[in-house]
């Protein structure tokens, strides 16, 4: 939901402001293309941003009285987000790399870090010229890693580029985020999937969400602040 540390610590909330920063742009660039085309369409079907938490429904009985109120509301809440260090990208059913390299310069340049990941793909189970969808290994680990996050195999998730898919993938994940923030959870989340917190518009304008300013149970703030210690330097 939020990077690694604390979310009102300074680093994490100039990581923040640039990772918005970059959701806006992206946002306003789809929202500029679906305007030109005359498309009956919405920037987050082309485009979704999520994050991964649980909530329970018990509590062990022996644990220790909370020492802050940050503790305590915690867990009057039973919710927590779920930190994932894995560095994957899945494109297309094609193609598939896993190991320790961001998806960035930094990791990718051969220059900077040194990192170690492997890359698969099946050239006889990728994307056909006649439309027919990739079917091979990379294709079924993507759609039960979907199963394990969205808690149902639904036939939208059989072909991930369309519409139909986009659209069933928010669905689950904003049922899932009402759920999380709600007072009281009256029926259990569908798997681990939520949006992130943000309302994108039409214009591709990019708000927080009414009430939820700050990540829940912090005094984040979701879009981070600029910092003026930090050089963007050392965040971007």
């Amino acid at each position: 939901m939020y990077p690694e540390g604390a979310p009102t610590s300074t680093p994490v909330q100039e990581i923040l402001y640039w990772q918005t920063c970059t959701i806006k742009m992206m946002y306003k660039a789809i929202a500029l293309v679906i305007e030109e085309e005359g498309l009956d369409t919405h920037p987050t079907d082309y485009l979704g941003f999520y994050c991964l938490g649980v909530r329970g429904d018990s509590q062990p009985e022996d644990l220790a009285e909370p020492e802050t109120e940050v503790e305590s509301n915690l867990r009057e809440k039973n919710r927590f987000p779920i930190y994932v260090h894995s560095k994957m990208l899945i494109t297309d059913d094609d193609y598939i790399i896993v190991g320790s390299a961001n998806i960035n310069q930094r990791s990718m340049s051969g220059r900077r870090d040194t990192e170690m990941a492997v890359g698969c793909f099946q050239p006889e189970f990728m994307c056909q010229d006649d439309g027919t969808l990739p079917n091979g290994d990379v294709a079924a680990f993507r759609k039960s890693l979907w199963v394990e996050h969205m808690g149902e195999m639904c036939g939208e998730f059989n072909d991930p580029g369309s519409l139909e898919c986009m659209r069933k993938v928010n669905e689950i994940a904003r049922s899932n985020w009402e759920k999380f923030v709600s007072d009281e959870m009256e029926e259990p989340m569908q798997g681990h999937l939520l949006m992130y917190p943000m309302q994108v518009e039409q214009d591709g304008t990019v708000n927080t969400v009414e009430g939820f300013e700050n990540f829940p149970d912090t005094d984040g703030y979701v879009f981070g602040k600029n910092s003026f210690v930090l050089t963007e330097k050392l965040t971007t």
